[in-house]
């Protein structure tokens, strides 16, 4: 897997932006920490922990746009919120699993997010001296000199997910009616 970002660094980060949500689903994901500590040992910073922050952020902005696309539903509204709030601070099991995966089209909102901000930040070489907090205060895990473009890459998974998952609930919404 990792080869793949020396070959083709685009490639490399659509995929395991992509990819990094489904591998929680099925408790995946904590193998990729072994190959981050390898990476810091070896070339000095990891280049996948920075994917996995975005993964966190773009499902949280997935389920925070539930929120306000069903405000009929008292119930949903309050699970979004404290969920996306939990994966904004790096865990997404309650986004995913309560929200997410329930209505599938936020799931793959945040996936796209997601595999956009992965692009986006390795065509830049982001990398973290180390494994850190996911979320939002992700930024805190990246040197220095890679906050203004892994800012971008956030920014990218805010938005994108919080757009695409609104828009398909109310593309949904005027199907249904």
């Amino acid at each position: 897997m990792v080869g793949i970002f020396d070959a083709v660094p685009i490639l490399g980060g659509l995929i395991y932006g992509a990819l990094y949500a489904p591998l929680v689903i099925t408790g995946m994901h904590h193998t990729f920490l072994a190959v981050d500590l390898q990476l810091i040992g070896t070339i000095g910073g990891t280049f996948l922990w920075p994917m996995v922050a975005l993964s966190n952020i773009a499902q949280g902005s997935a389920a925070f746009a539930m929120m306000f696309a069903d405000k009929n539903n008292e119930k949903l509204k309050g699970l979004s919120l404290t969920s996306a709030i939990s994966a904004w601070l790096g865990i997404t099991e309650p986004a995913m699993f309560g929200v997410n995966l329930r209505y599938k089209y936020p799931f793959f909102a945040a996936i796209t997010g997601s595999a956009i901000a992965g692009i986006v930040i390795t065509m830049r070489g982001v990398l973290a001296p180390s494994i850190g907090v996911g979320g939002l205060p992700a930024f805190l895990s990246i040197f220095t000199e890679f906050w203004g473009i892994f800012f971008i890459g956030m920014g990218i998974a805010l938005v994108v997910p919080f757009v695409l998952t609104f828009v398909m609930a109310k593309t949904r919404k005027k199907k249904e009616a």
